[in-house]
């Protein structure tokens, strides 16, 4: 008599699982209905009878990974709650910590992949976002009471940040140390004071000075990248934002791809470079990492666009490209972290490799949340985001009571969180 073979009764749950590290891997336009059921070890056919498609899948993955963050910080609202605010602010820190190690390989969907949401189902994900900012925001109130509605919510998206750039990178440590130093990081943003009544400048964008066909291409493509995203831009719609034929972007491109990959090694070149310069000129290391910070940030606030697609868009450059980008990445990332050992000796490098990470998500998350496009008017945007880049690398450990201690000055540099 042959054996009755039985749908396994975890076999949602892999569906799941699967899904959601095949969108994290490959973003939401490369992967298939063909290319979950594989990872399943079913057929298509029976993957579709569990879902009606695609989209559905993948935004029951970006919708889990925001319940597991309101589920993993729900007992903030269940009284009695008697632990002192700074107990209370490091259990939630903890719990958002595990839930975003335990979801390393897909949590990067929620942070880079949420534009592909439809509008009710986006709006859901951001009341979820919204209700852990929240409860974050509860032992904050009472850690620090003066904190305006902006400063609370900048400070607790910076705090998230953090803990969720572990999904930007494969950077590698054991669990427990790896969660005490994103504890540490997280807490000491959370305790950064955000300068107030910064004076106005005037900066002169770059998209003010055409330099000819060949930038115009570059500049108008990362626009419509950033604002409808790689796959809903075509070499067309690029052509009409510079006025001029299709045919006439394949003079200097290949394709969109090339675009895109042009306009990554830009990038990497050039913070690569200010490396490079910065400690040809810099012998001190805590003056070097504070020029390389501004530097970061500047180009930020530049070319915002960039800065964006760059952490949302890499999944679509071809494996040659991407495998160039990484290498260039990896040697910055290692030139920073070298530099910030010499300056918290109390890093170990894979420790600084991580914090660097971390530092780089915070310049892109919050620079979206209070307005890259503030370049050229008010500085205060930029002067709050290389507060928070400053405190998550260089930012004192935090006392018990929520004061951070004063960090140790050991490279003749003086961190003041107020510049």
């Amino acid at each position: 008599m042959s054996s009755v073979r039985r749908r396994p009764r975890n076999r949602k749950a892999q569906i799941a699982r699967a899904a959601a590290e095949a969108f994290g891997e490959s973003g939401y336009h490369a992967v298939s209905m063909d290319d979950i059921a594989t990872r399943v070890g079913i057929s298509a056919a029976a993957l579709y009878r569990h879902a009606a498609g695609k989209y559905q899948l993948f935004r029951d993955a970006v919708l889990a990974l925001g319940t597991q963050l309101q589920d993993c910080t729900a007992f903030v609202e269940e009284p009695p709650n008697a632990l002192e605010p700074a107990q209370l602010r490091d259990q939630i820190l903890t719990a958002l910590i595990d839930t975003a190690l335990a979801n390393r390989s897909s949590g990067g969907l929620y942070r880079r992949q949420a534009r592909y949401l439809v509008d009710d189902d986006h709006v859901l994900l951001m009341d979820q976002l919204k209700s852990v900012n929240r409860r974050i925001q509860v032992p904050l109130r009472e850690l620090r009471p003066g904190l305006a509605a902006p400063q609370r919510w900048t400070l607790s998206a910076a705090a998230l940040s953090v803990i969720g750039s572990v999904a930007d990178h494969h950077a590698q440590l054991g669990h427990p140390q790896l969660r005490e130093l994103l504890l540490g990081r997280a807490a000491t943003v959370l305790n950064a004071e955000l300068p107030q009544g910064v004076s106005r400048e005037t900066v002169v964008s770059a998209a003010e000075v055409s330099a000819g066909r060949y930038e115009d291409v570059l500049r108008q493509s990362l626009i419509l990248f950033h604002r409808r995203g790689y796959h809903q831009t075509s070499v067309e719609d690029i052509a009409g934002a510079v006025g001029m034929p299709a045919s006439g972007i394949y003079r200097y491109f290949s394709g969109k791809a090339d675009i895109l990959a042009a306009s990554f090694r830009r990038a990497a070149d050039r913070v690569s470079a200010d490396v490079a310069n910065t400690l040809a000129a810099e012998s001190d290391p805590g003056q070097a990492l504070d020029r390389l910070i501004e530097a970061y940030i500047a180009r930020s606030f530049e070319s915002p666009e960039l800065a964006h697609v760059y952490h949302t868009e890499r999944i679509n450059l071809p494996p040659a490209d991407d495998k160039v980008l990484r290498n260039i990445q990896r040697a910055t990332v290692e030139a920073w972290a070298q530099l910030l050992t010499a300056v918290r000796p109390q890093f170990g490098v894979a420790e600084a490799r991580i914090v660097v990470h971390a530092g780089f998500a915070v310049v892109v998350d919050i620079g979206r949340l209070v307005g890259f496009e503030d370049a050229g008017g008010a500085s205060q945007p930029r002067a709050w985001v290389r507060t928070l880049m400053t405190a998550t690398l260089l930012g004192g450990e935090m006392g018990h009571g929520g004061v951070a201690e004063e960090p140790t000055d050991t490279a003749g540099v003086s961190v003041d969180l107020s510049a």
